[in-house]
């Protein structure tokens, strides 16, 4: 049954906004807020476009938990939500004209190769999704991304902040999705000018072992726009193992995936072990979202019926205000990766048949 309820957004939440750029104020994510009966489309869609319009004008920066996530996500769910805010794609535009004006040494430092990855993986799902056809600036974006990588193959990475910039393994599977999901780019002058880069991120992706299960869900999600990384075996080990971790209520939990210290540099593991129910996670939205999108991208029959229990649990897990919780792992104060947590489950239910096309 198509899911679309409409309705004001909850504006109750404890503690600090977690947006507010003057303008537009969304409350703090709350794990306890009640639930809704039915899914309401249009609230998530709202929040993660009132999300990232934030997130811009206060920061000035492409973040990939924020609006990194609205191009590379809320891009793909075009034909059943319409297009995507083009103000966040002018924004990249922008964005992208600053680093490219910057000193290259200085490119290498912080955030950057990550936000330079964020740009590519962007404007190349807006190519795919919206326009469908590679535009001036998506190779220019890819231009700057190889330009950061590093010899080994990956880019430079903070190992601080689980789980977006939290390794370089990461930022080298939004890479590869980004190369492969830009239309006609591989095969393009442009793309054949940098074939040395992407032998050595394909052998990076293929010689190196994820640093833990997370980071495999990732490589089989680049696996399905990126040929040659996985072959048929490895695939199939990947999709075991997601499967492997799915609850007993049908969701996933991200903390299953790694253990504490295998998050970046493991600054996180005392806070991830001292949670509440750390023995026993709970279902969250990203990582219900994520497996079934990589599921669904790597081929297995939407009507699994392991995969409708998932369906099933994002069905009855919407919070009052449109958002999928997720608890943070890095601090319990803005809990950002429920950002994510909501475009996931979004593009998980208009992969699987749940939500209407656009007219």
């Amino acid at each position: 049954m198509p899911l679309l309820v409409l309705g004001g957004p909850d504006t109750s939440g404890p503690g600090k906004p977690q947006y507010d750029d003057g303008t537009i104020v969304i409350p703090a994510a709350d794990p306890d807020e009640p639930l809704r009966k039915e899914v309401s489309v249009a609230l998530a869609d709202r929040y993660l476009s009132d999300g990232s319009k934030a997130w811009s004008l206060s920061k000035n920066c492409v973040s990939c938990h924020t609006n990194g996530a609205y191009l590379t996500l809320r891009s793909p769910l075009t034909p059943w939500l319409g297009m995507p805010d083009a103000g966040a794609r002018d924004f990249f535009v922008g964005e992208l004209q600053r680093l490219r004006a910057a000193q290259p040494d200085s490119l290498q430092k912080g955030t950057k190769p990550a936000q330079a990855i964020y740009l590519a993986a962007g404007l190349a799902e807006w190519d795919q999704s919206v326009t469908k056809g590679l535009s001036p600036e998506t190779i220019s974006a890819l231009e700057l991304m190889f330009s950061l990588q590093l010899p080994e193959g990956s880019w430079a990475s903070l190992d601080c902040w689980p789980p977006y910039e939290s390794d370089a393994w990461h930022l080298a599977t939004v890479a590869a999705r980004a190369a492969g999901s830009a239309p006609g780019w591989l095969d393009s002058a442009s793309g054949k000018n940098h074939q040395r880069q992407l032998g050595r991120l394909q052998i990076y992706l293929m010689e190196q072992k994820p640093p833990h299960d997370y980071g495999a869900t990732l490589l089989l999600l680049a696996s399905t726009r990126m040929s040659g990384i996985v072959d048929t075996a490895r695939k199939q080990e990947l999709i075991d193992m997601i499967l492997g971790h799915q609850r007993a209520d049908g969701g996933w939990s991200i903390r299953t995936f790694a253990r504490p210290e295998s998050w970046g540099r493991g600054n996180r593991a005392e806070k991830l072990r001292a949670e509440p129910g750390a023995d026993d996670p709970q279902s969250d939205g990203h990582q219900t979202g994520l497996a079934l999108v990589a599921l669904h991208e790597a081929g297995v029959l939407p009507d699994d019926p392991r995969l409708r229990r998932g369906i099933d649990w994002l069905r009855s897990h919407q919070q009052q205000s449109g958002r999928w919780w997720t608890r943070s792992l890095n601090t319990d104060t803005y809990h950002f990766i429920t950002y994510s947590g909501t475009a996931y489950p979004l593009l998980a239910l208009g992969l699987y048949g749940e939500l209407p096309l656009a007219r």
